[in-house]
């Protein structure tokens, strides 16, 4: 049975620079690297979020073959809740993404997409979820109850 998402990994020539940018990007320190320092790490990983959902760069020599020649941005969007959709993407273009996808209004229900592509060619989806912010809430009445 799915019970959600694990790890959310991607791939970077330089996975120092990539953790570091995206330290800014969450106001948080990666908490594991492998192999640990002072070598130069193959893997980090993140925890980030309500859920502490895990985020990992690995370096690109270990990405599938059809993955290390992609020649742009591929694959699945991840897309992240955020609270402040317009000021998150005028953070990354500031911090050096580019856009990839412009804010996207989908429906009437009140769900945003857009997305950008890091300094590492990976493409970061951020959005408005309105069913997230339901998830979150139950979560948090049940706690409180």
């Amino acid at each position: 049975m799915f019970r959600g998402f694990a790890t959310v990994n991607v791939f970077a020539d330089d996975v120092v620079a990539a953790r570091d940018w995206y330290a800014q990007v969450f106001d948080a320190e990666a908490y594991y690297a492998m192999p640990p320092a002072p070598a130069a790490p193959a893997y980090v990983e993140f925890r980030v979020g309500d859920d502490a959902d895990e985020f990992g760069i690995i370096d690109r020599r270990f990405a599938p073959s059809g993955s290390r020649d992609a020649t742009g941005p591929a694959g699945a969007v991840v897309h992240w809740h955020v609270d402040d959709l317009p000021g998150t993407i005028a953070r990354l273009l500031a911090l050096g993404a580019t856009e990839y996808q412009p804010l996207t209004e989908h429906g009437d229900g009140g769900f945003v997409t857009a997305s950008v592509v890091d300094p590492f060619g990976n493409v970061l989806g951020v959005m408005h979820n309105p069913h997230f912010l339901e998830i979150a809430e139950a979560r948090a009445a049940a706690v409180a109850a």
